[in-house]
């Protein structure tokens, strides 16, 4: 059974409809706020989902061919305290929710977690936080930057995607490209296996900047297009790319 946390009224219910339509697994729409959900009330669902938004993170599961009984957790926190068109507020900002699913996560502990945040957050210290929280409680911690080009689409929206992994074993040991987009604290160096031997390639985006991207040989990145229209639109709640999430759960199951 799932669990799809979705405060927006809008989005709650567009998720409601797509459980109905059978687009997305069955499962409970939650539509309080997450500062309400208590530890307790996620007790016997296999699939947990927060910021759910329209159920982009549930399409890149089934995207990835993740199977429907294994046990995972997804989670975009809101990206306004960090996003360049907001008022840049960062962790002092109310809407800064990351702590708040820590805190389940931390009571829960599910065996895998994914999530995605805007890249500027990087310059705002949320991923050397969110990697510091995740380690202290036992998870080895992963993030790559990737735009919505890398699969395809006609615009740039580059976003922070990371992993949890309850057990160290498998995420750690990756080696930074020294070509790779300079943001410093993005990902956690440590020795052990390159990119390429966990399944990662090293990309020259059509910007001219090289990526780290878990993607096929045909997906090729395209350019930087349309600007920030697709923000405006409200049922796209986090708005990740679906595609480009599934390319990161692919990259996760090659080696678990």
């Amino acid at each position: 059974m799932n669990y799809y946390n979705e405060f927006d009224p809008f989005a709650a219910a567009w998720l409601r409809n797509l459980i109905a339509d059978s687009l997305i697994p069955k499962g409970d729409v939650d539509d309080r706020d997450i500062r309400d959900v208590d530890p307790k009330d996620l007790k016997g669902y296999t699939q947990c989902h927060f910021f759910t938004g329209i159920a982009g993170w549930s399409l890149a599961l089934q995207l990835a061919g993740w199977p429907e009984d294994r046990p995972v957790w997804t989670g975009s926190p809101p990206c306004q305290p960090f996003s360049a068109i907001g008022n840049q507020l960062g962790t002092e900002d109310e809407r800064h929710l990351w702590p708040t699913f820590f805190n389940l996560v931390s009571e829960c502990r599910p065996p895998v977690l994914f999530g995605e945040q805007v890249a500027s957050a990087i310059g705002h210290g949320w991923l050397d936080d969110l990697c510091h929280d995740l380690e202290a409680e036992g998870y080895a911690a992963g993030a790559v930057v990737l735009p919505a080009c890398s699969v395809g689409a006609l615009h740039k929206r580059e976003r922070i995607f990371f992993v949890g992994h309850a057990e160290r074993t498998g995420l750690e040991g990756y080696q930074r490209d020294e070509h790779q987009i300079d943001q410093p604290g993005w990902i956690r160096q440590k020795s052990g296996r390159s990119a390429t031997e966990a399944g990662l390639q090293s990309v020259t985006c059509l910007d001219g900047k090289r990526r780290l991207i878990p993607v096929e040989p045909e997906i090729q990145p395209m350019v930087d297009g349309l600007p920030n229209h697709m923000d405006l639109i409200r049922g796209a709640g986090n708005a990740i790319v679906p595609q480009v999430a599934a390319e990161v759960v692919k990259a996760y199951m090659a080696i678990r």
